[in-house]
């Protein structure tokens, strides 16, 4: 699935969320947009089967629903090369993106101690593309498409104690381009992995919660067809199987919720071992030449990336307020630092620390109907970097932000 879909998966998941440090995507549902994903002890709804399935157990008994569907834009990034490049002027700006991310959560009725769900999300993903000739011998496109299937179940171990558990399926789409003229490469691919996820909360008086949650990683092993033209590839052109493996990496979340009257606030520390990306590294069916030394088919193509992220930190706070029996208000605001070192950051991703604001409301239509609609914007620090390869940009990009807004229909059966 072309070596697009790797680096698509570190841009895209990055530029969409560009929510969360790297390329992950957290919020995946109303509530987590409104609260800039500071939702993991406060999960009540269907969607807790993806934030905290241990807080299945308790809820109110019935079958809960979510669907939900998310606009996101992602404004042009510019980028300002700092002194002579090697292709002369280098400054110039991303493609805006958009993209329409829906999602699926649902919990069943208590069955004993025990409580399932089910939730359908897109984890990680985008775009980001260039047409300016530096850019595109790089990036001229990096496309990702990450859904998740996750089904979980809880237990309650006691009326305070409960655990929750799942199984993650995870299946990624992804597109690689790049242009650098005599030498291009056009690279599609797909992949189905596996990991899990693992959650607690404990309640030691009614109107307090300390829950803590991990996701597992998943390898993303995506495998595809690739297209390498090469004036030193024998025949000029090498069309044939492309295969790539990049992290979706762990995550570990504290959190802990205190309501007061009407209303919630909810605080949560959130870890990402981005450190498990080393490198990126494609590997192709049949061997490429190393003839022509930095600029040989090999090391345009093939020799291994080093990415070398760190494990970064996000620290969220969230407020809800039942405004009265059908209107509830929330807000929510994040700091989310990015995984990614000067050395190896890239035009398929340009990350940087964020800032994150956000608000929403929640309205009861009837006893069984809640609508809602929540924004989100996610404010990307500028950022120079300074690199001596010939590779790596050398410059500042500024302007990188992203904005989110979803629309969510809750039912009660």
């Amino acid at each position: 699935m072309k070596q697009t879909v790797r680096v698509a998966t570190l841009l895209s998941l990055s530029a969409a969320t560009l929510l969360a440090s790297g390329y992950r995507i957290p919020e995946q549902s109303l509530n987590s947009v409104a609260l800039s994903a500071a939702y993991v002890a406060g999960a009540n709804g269907a969607d807790a089967s993806y934030y905290n399935p241990a807080n299945m157990s308790f809820m109110e008994n019935g079958a809960f629903t979510e669907v939900a569907m998310t606009y996101i834009n992602l404004p042009k990034v510019n980028y300002t090369a700092a002194g002579a490049t090697p292709a002369g002027n280098a400054n110039g700006d991303s493609k805006e993106e958009q993209f329409l991310m829906p999602n699926l959560h649902y919990v069943s009725p208590k069955m004993g101690d025990w409580r399932y769900g089910l939730s359908i999300t897109a984890p990680a993903g985008l775009s980001k593309r260039w047409d300016e000739s530096y850019q595109m011998r790089t990036s001229e496109e990096f496309t990702l498409k990450v859904i998740e299937v996750n089904p979980t179940v809880s237990y309650l171990v006691t009326d305070q104690f409960s655990l929750g558990f799942g199984l993650r399926g995870v299946y990624t789409d992804g597109v690689v381009k790049s242009n650098a003229g005599t030498a291009t490469r056009d690279l599609t691919g797909d992949s189905i992995d596996f990991g899990y996820n693992l959650a607690m909360s404990y309640k030691p008086i009614k109107d307090l919660t300390f829950s803590a949650t991990y996701r597992s990683k998943v390898d993303l092993t995506v495998e595809g067809e690739a297209t390498l033209v090469h004036p030193l590839i024998a025949g000029g052109r090498y069309s044939g199987g492309a295969s790539v493996t990049i992290p979706l990496p762990a995550s570990l979340a504290l959190a802990t919720a205190y309501t007061m009257d009407k209303t919630t606030v909810e605080f949560v520390f959130e870890r990402t071992y981005w450190s498990s990306y080393k490198e990126l590294d494609f590997n192709y069916d049949s061997t490429l030449s190393t003839t022509g030394g930095t600029s040989s088919p090999y090391a345009v193509f093939d020799s291994p990336r080093p990415k070398n992220w760190k494990d970064v930190n996000a620290y969220r706070i969230g407020i809800s307020h039942q405004y009265s029996d059908a209107l509830k208000l929330m807000a929510g605001f994040a700091i989310d630092k990015t995984p990614v070192p000067d050395s190896t950051l890239g035009f398929e991703l340009p990350d940087s620390d964020a800032k994150l604001y956000s608000v929403g409301f929640e309205y009861k239509l009837s006893q069984n109907l809640k609508v809602g609609l929540a924004y989100l914007y996610d404010d990307k620090e500028e950022r120079s970097v300074t690199n001596t390869s010939s590779s790596a940009p050398s410059g500042t990009f500024t302007d990188s932000s992203a904005h989110l807004l979803t629309a969510s229909f809750k039912y009660k059966f």
